[in-house]
């Protein structure tokens, strides 16, 4: 099995005379933390949305989890957890109704279902919990849970796309280690944050601007390169030469 996981080549999308995104190309491992960062309007979300089989590319090529980006947009959306700060989950269902609705949607079979809600309940302390109707949750135990349950099918990645919006800061740390221990067991996570101290926990870290891929290393290296004591600025640097944005 390879440890790449997903592969991208020269990914590019356009609309009309517009290249949202342009000419892209990176690797993330299996159980990488890939951070994939940009300002409003630099395409990340667009290359998001090629990446999860929900947007067909204008040209180049690129694998997730084996499958073609191409081609086998379906067969991606089988193989990927998806997580967004605009919640899925249904609030006029309970815990557990929510965590067998996605099951069935990806094809757990009852027994399965009910094995890996009862763990993933047990993972996150919700067991008393999961008749409690989703909608009179708090913020921050939505986001866990939304995250959890993006795994319940165990998918090879898992999209986040600015999942910790909104909550405190201990809430955001609780969050972050649900990323890590997923991580450990050799889920690959991707990753889009507007909260830069988030950029520092990430195995590897990308910066869009423009459309393209201006930067990418670890923290560490990405800080050393700009000169930089925080990824706060080394986003503040590379940002600053956008031409588009909002």
């Amino acid at each position: 099995m390879s440890d790449i996981v997903i592969s991208v080549k020269n990914l590019t999308k356009q609309f009309g005379n517009f290249v949202a995104v342009d000419n892209i190309s990176f690797d993330v491992q299996r159980g990488e933390i890939f951070g994939f960062l940009g300002a409003n309007g630099a395409g990340k979300t667009t290359a998001m949305r090629m990446l999860c089989g929900l947007s067909y590319p204008t040209s180049g090529s690129g694998t997730v989890a084996g499958y073609d980006v191409m081609r086998n947009g379906e067969q991606i959306k089988r193989h990927i957890g998806y997580m967004s700060q605009r919640f899925s989950l249904y609030n006029d269902l309970t815990v557990l109704e929510n965590m067998r609705l996605f099951a069935s949607i990806y094809g757990l079979s009852k027994k399965h279902t009910e094995e890996r809600a009862t763990e993933l309940l047990n993972q996150l302390n919700f067991m008393s919990e999961r008749n409690t109707l989703v909608g009179s949750l708090p913020l921050g135990w939505k986001q866990k849970l939304s995250f959890v349950i993006a795994t319940i099918h165990h998918p090879d990645v898992i999209f986040l796309d600015e999942p910790t919006g909104g909550v405190d800061p201990i809430t955001r740390r609780q969050f972050w280690e649900l990323i890590y221990k997923a991580a450990e067991n050799g889920t690959t996570i991707f990753v889009t944050t507007h909260y830069m101290d988030e950029a520092e926990y990430c195995s590897r870290v990308s910066i869009m601007v423009d459309g393209k891929i201006c930067a990418l290393d670890t923290p560490t290296r990405l800080k050393e390169q700009y000169s930089a004591n925080s990824m706060d600025e080394v986003f503040r640097t590379l940002a600053r030469g956008a031409k588009r944005g909002g």
